[in-house]
């Protein structure tokens, strides 16, 4: 299989290479600056007249232009192999590179960078070979960030079994592993990437393969500083070609803006990140700067955490003070996903007449109505029509014969709902819901979550609702105690899991905001519920859902936070808004 070759796969790709040739998503000169500084002064050039320079997404050539900048006072000669699928781009490189370096050797193709790869591969002693055909002594790269929704999941198995890799495989995950290939061990690449890669489920694989396959020495996450145009949060990687070497863990450092007060200044994000603390840069914009190693205590593929004494030795407190964590209680689930909500999910329900209103309708949670502690009450009351149900223990779709009304509500939308085709390619009936989760378990109290916030927002619903995909939820597992979710609610709500999410998963998303999904919360800890603060906290949960005073409300929230750090044998901190 040659990637180029896939029509579709081209027309996709091309589509963001054309993005990319557009200006859109250039690197930015500073940061390609930065990157090209880095590698320089972590490569080895003594004792060979020429280096190989690659960069396997060329673009417009800054980050070589970059790179031949730092080299210029070097004793080397540059000899520069870039590749990049779009040809507008391969032309502008390929002047701005001459006009400003007219003596440089250069060879840019039009053409993939992984197609090269797999022709390597493919000359050797297959794609698992190691590194015969490693041939660059520097690579600097911003790889193309594409989606697996975007390249398409055929081609995105393609690109896992390629370089074995499992879960979901971005474009960019497949371009790491090919530069671990092509770099000489002992070369030095610089790699500008996405930061979603180093704490989500979907970048394990491509985590666990970077620790074998490259010697990583830093690693730069730059949060949310709004380099790029674009929504994605970058991060920069220098590693060494060849295995890992016995040393210290490779160096960590991050910088996500704060409210708190700065104690130094810089005049941009890259020249901030060299500093520590809180440090302001133009438009009035704050960031603290963080350094330390990467967290290698664990798996090879656990989350990539940026780890310090202070950090390791705060989160061993809590490790002595929990009793369990969220898993424990009970599965942490997402909501049901309907692929048709319109259809599904309606606020106008009650306006069918009562002929012609489904039967099988039932109240939906989402994030309209999320809460601390309480759901807030809608705006618009959204029901679904949910045709699922539990017979014998086993979960099934309704048989639509005992609903007619709902059978003709399904019908009038029947050709809709039989474009979902992946449905019935599961062999579920047409008119089912993509993931319509356990349908025994709504009756029971659980505890319901919005997927993305700033400040965390849970609830405990006690109504039987539904809960729709914008949010998560957790119900205890059968001989667990209600009590454990009231529990869960004080701990989640509280000042002290934001601070136990930045540090244990290192992972925010711009303006402050939070991912609370389920490969986090279920990590959250638990104090011991039987124990005196444990059994205030659960008093304090329920009274807080309870009362309809705001201003009691907002006492209890009080009390109850201070009660949460001092479960877990910690300090106050105070988190600035």
């Amino acid at each position: 299989m040659t990637f180029a070759a896939q029509s579709e796969v081209k027309r996709r790709y091309k589509d963001v290479a054309d993005h990319k040739a557009g200006g859109a998503t250039y690197t930015p000169s500073a940061l390609a600056q930065f990157v090209a500084r880095k590698i320089v002064e972590n490569a080895a050039l003594v004792g060979s007249p020429t280096v190989q320079i690659l960069d396997p997404a060329i673009g417009d050539g800054e980050l070589v232009l970059a790179l031949l900048e730092q080299l210029s006072g070097e004793a080397v000669t540059p000899i520069v192999t870039g590749f990049d699928t779009d040809p507008n781009a391969v032309r502008l490189a390929k002047q701005r590179i001459k006009a400003a370096f007219p003596g440089v050797s250069l060879r840019l193709e039009q053409a993939s960078f992984l197609d090269f790869v797999l022709a390597q591969a493919s000359a050797t002693l297959g794609v698992s070979a190691p590194r015969e055909g490693a041939e660059f002594d520097l690579v600097i790269a911003n790889p193309p960030y594409v989606r697996t929704q975007i390249i398409g999941a055929d081609h995105a198995q393609a690109l896992g079994q390629l370089f074995n890799l499992s879960g979901r495989v971005d474009l960019y995950h497949a371009f790491l592993m090919g530069i671990a290939r092509v770099l000489r061990p002992g070369g030095a690449a610089g790699i500008i990437v996405s930061n979603r890669f180093m704490t989500t489920k979907g970048g394990a694989s491509v985590r666990a393969a970077l620790r074998t396959s490259m010697s990583l020495r830093h690693i730069w996450d730059f949060g949310d500083t709004k380099l790029f145009d674009t929504a994605v949060l970058p991060a920069v990687l220098l590693a060494h070609g060849g295995p890992p070497l016995e040393t210290a863990a490779p160096g960590f450092t991050s910088i996500y803006e704060t409210r708190r007060k700065p104690t130094t200044s810089a005049a941009d994000p890259v020249e901030a990140v060299e500093l520590s603390g809180v440090v302001a840069t133009g438009g009035d914009r704050r960031f603290e700067v963080k350094h330390g190693a990467l967290d290698t205590s664990g798996a090879a593929h656990d989350v990539w955490r940026l780890a310090t004494q202070s950090t390791d030795d705060w989160l061993r407190t809590i490790a002595q003070h929990s009793w369990g964590v969220f898993r424990d209680i009970g599965k942490v689930r997402v909501g049901v996903k309907t692929c048709a909500d319109k259809i599904f999910i309606r606020t106008d329900w009650s306006e069918f007449e009562a002929e012609t209103r489904p039967e099988i309708l039932k109240p939906l949670i989402t994030h309209h109505t999320a809460g601390r502690f309480r759901a807030t009450p809608a705006k618009k009351h959204r029901s679904i029509l949910y045709p699922h149900e539990v017979r014998q223990g086993r979960r099934r779709a309704v048989d639509l014969a005992h609903y007619p009304k709902a059978r003709a509500y399904l019908e009038q939308h029947r050709a809709a709902l039989e474009a979902r085709t992946y449905v019935m390619e599961a062999g579920r009936n047409w008119y089912e819901l993509w993931v319509p989760q356990d349908p025994a378990a709504w009756p029971a109290p659980k505890l319901v979550f919005r997927d993305i916030s700033e400040r965390p927002t849970f609830w405990v619903d006690l109504e039987g609702g539904v809960v729709n995909g914008d949010c998560y939820w957790l119900a205890p597992k059968a001989g667990n105690s209600e009590d454990l979710l009231w529990l869960a609610a004080a701990v989640a709500n509280s000042t002290f899991i934001e601070v136990f999410y930045d540090r244990r998963f290192n992972n925010k998303l711009y303006a402050g905001r939070r991912r609370f999904i389920t490969q986090y919360v279920e990590l959250f800890p638990l104090p011991d519920p039987s124990s005196k603060i444990g059994r205030q906290l659960i008093q304090h949960a329920k009274a807080i859902h309870s009362t309809t005073d705001p201003n009691l409300a907002l006492e209890l929230e009080g009390e109850l936070d201070g009660l949460v750090w001092r479960a877990f044998g910690l300090p106050v901190e105070e988190i600035a808004r």
